[in-house]
């Protein structure tokens, strides 16, 4: 019988997915999967991080870009727990990542071995499906298992413990076989219910200002052109939250933008509070989509939601129709259904993009004199308005939750289909960035691949420059220097009577920092030196820094609705 060693089948498992990158760092009890890699012929390509945080950070971001699974590993102990901020960001936001986390032996179990923890239970809690593998003979099936579960149904993380002595353990040859098909998700789309598509179709139909709120389902459904065919034939005006950026381009005339307290602003709340109907697409509508559950307004407007899980429908508003399934397949039957019903007809939504159009012009003229100003600190507007104007359409933008959150989600603007802009909004950890890029440009690597980030989520990952200088990557990295934990100390300047308390730091020149560790770099402070360092860190051939002294948010006018209070 022919047999493999438990690391050389996963490697295979792994290979017959269609995994072609693999994030992650090495450790005592991963030495027999790395000894797999380096001994069989593969094709997989292997990423060694600083730290299995960054190595979840760059799965995920990769994952999001390609649409296909994303991997990370790292070793026992305190590596497992390292990797779980990734995790949970991943499972939370719907993106298939497989976490794989070596372990010590079963035989070692209860012997007070280091590193030992109870890796199911730990993982149970943050992810979608999760195994330890206790014997070789199970690894392949549990291996199917893990992709089955990531890539269909609401996506989500799996993590696959591999204890030391099952990498060693026989795996029968026959057993290794895979189905590429769910190395990419959403592998198997269902769609609605026929009766709630029809009571869904009704719905907009009676509707007199409709209005289509899209989550990140659209996104990862790659929807966008089922969201903009019905807007249009219905006249029905999309606001989207910060996942669902993307899911309509921003110059369609029915694009209204990001609602919410972060990154909205008054004149898009008040288009969304204007709909009689609101359809919620692949969208959980939670806090900061909603306002605190305020906008949309609880039994004040009728609405009709479409997710793929159905635990979100109801959780949060009366719902007139639920349409469970996957949001493409959904939206196309829900276009058929209003065709049959319109004929050749088509609703006027003059109206709709009358609204649209006054929202985005107050926002922004406002954004623009903003953007314009020579004050120094430079304004973080003015940031995202040369961004805008120098990087190509097909960007991909990876901004972390803090400071460029609410700018870039409030100002940047989608416009090519290829573009990206990607923030870790599920748990909002600080960090995502500045590994998440390197994620992005495995994913897309003749595509500018840019991270944005404040000085405060910079020094959770700074190693990670040395990864980005090793690999030779062309990415920039955009700081936004000014030197406190921006959110928080503008939640204590209006909910807390400015009473500042363990958020300022020191000033940190960024660009020296990164001039150490070999990425080119330019330090900002005046307005009028910020287009030429952006052009030319965007130009250079490997990975470059621009730091920026910027207005502090609780200084700032930031497109946030509502500060902790």
């Amino acid at each position: 019988m022919n047999r493999l060693s438990g690391a050389e089948a996963l490697v295979r498992m792994l290979q017959l997915h269609g995994v072609e990158v693999i994030f992650g760092l090495c450790g005592d009890t991963s030495l027999p999967f790395y000894d797999a890699l380096h001994r069989l012929d593969h094709g997989m390509r292997h990423v060694l991080t600083r730290d299995e945080r960054s190595a979840a950070y760059m799965a995920d971001v990769y994952a999001r870009v390609t649409g296909k699974v994303g991997v990370c590993e790292g070793p026992s102990g305190g590596g497992a727990t390292y990797i779980l901020p990734g995790v949970v960001e991943a499972n939370e936001s719907s993106v298939a990542l497989l976490a794989i986390t070596t372990d010590i032996g079963v035989g070692a179990r209860g012997r007070y071995a280091l590193t030992e923890l109870d890796q199911e239970a730990l993982f149970r809690p943050l992810t979608k499906w999760n195994r330890v593998i206790d014997t070789g003979a199970s690894l392949p099936r549990t291996v199917r298992a893990a992709f089955r579960q990531m890539t269909t149904g609401r996506p989500g993380a799996a993590h696959l413990g591999l204890p030391f002595d099952v990498q060693k353990a026989p795996v029968d040859a026959d057993d290794i076989w895979g189905d590429e098909q769910f190395g990419h998700f959403p592998a198997i789309r269902t769609a609605a219910d026929r009766a709630a598509i029809e009571a869904a179709a009704e719905a907009l139909l009676e509707a007199k200002r409709p209005l289509i709120l899209c989550g990140g389902g659209p996104v990862i459904s790659g929807a966008r052109a089922d969201v903009t065919a019905l807007a249009e034939r219905l006249g029905a005006v999309v606001a989207t939250t910060i996942s669902g950026q993307g899911a309509i381009l921003d110059d369609n005339p029915y694009a209204l933008g990001v609602v919410g307290s972060n990154g909205g602003s008054d004149e898009t709340r008040a288009v969304l509070d204007e709909a009689d109907l609101v359809v919620l697409v692949g969208c959980r509508a939670g806090s900061v989509t909603t306002e605190r559950w305020r906008h949309p307004a609880s039994g004040k407007q009728r609405i009709v939601h479409i997710d793929a899980d159905p635990a979100v429908i109801g959780a949060n508003y009366p719902t007139e129709v639920a349409l469970i399934g996957d949001a493409r397949l959904t939206l196309d039957a829900l276009m058929q259904a209003v065709d049959q019903r319109l004929g050749s007809g088509t609703r006027k939504g003059e109206a709709a993009r009358m609204a649209v159009a006054r929202a985005k012009q107050a926002k922004f003229a406002r954004f623009r004199a903003l953007a314009a100003s020579d004050d120094t600190p430079i304004r973080p507007e003015r940031v995202v308005h040369e961004l805008n104007e120098l990087l190509p359409g097909d960007a991909v933008i990876v901004a972390d939750p803090g400071t460029p959150c609410p700018y870039f989600s409030a100002y940047y603007e989608l416009t090519d289909p290829r573009g990206r802009l990607i923030s870790n909004r599920a748990h909002g950890a600080l960090g995502y960035s500045l590994p998440g890029v390197l994620g992005a440009y495995y994913a897309r690597p003749d595509t500018k691949c840019v991270a944005v980030m404040g000085d405060g989520s910079f020094g959770f990952n700074a190693g990670e420059m040395e990864t980005l200088v090793r690999i030779g990557a062309p990415v920039t990295l955009v700081v936004f220097s000014n030197s406190a934990f921006g959110w928080i100390k503008a939640g204590q300047h209006s909910g807390f009577a400015e009473r500042y308390f363990s958020v300022d730091f020191n000033r940190t020149d960024h660009a020296r920092v990164a001039e150490a560790f070999g990425v080119k770099a330019w330090r900002v402070e005046r307005p009028d030196a910020l287009r030429p360092a952006l052009a030319a860190a965007l130009e250079h051939g490997g990975p470059t820094l621009v730091d920026i002294a910027t207005q502090p948010l609780h200084e700032a006018a930031a497109p946030v609705t509502e500060w902790i209070a």
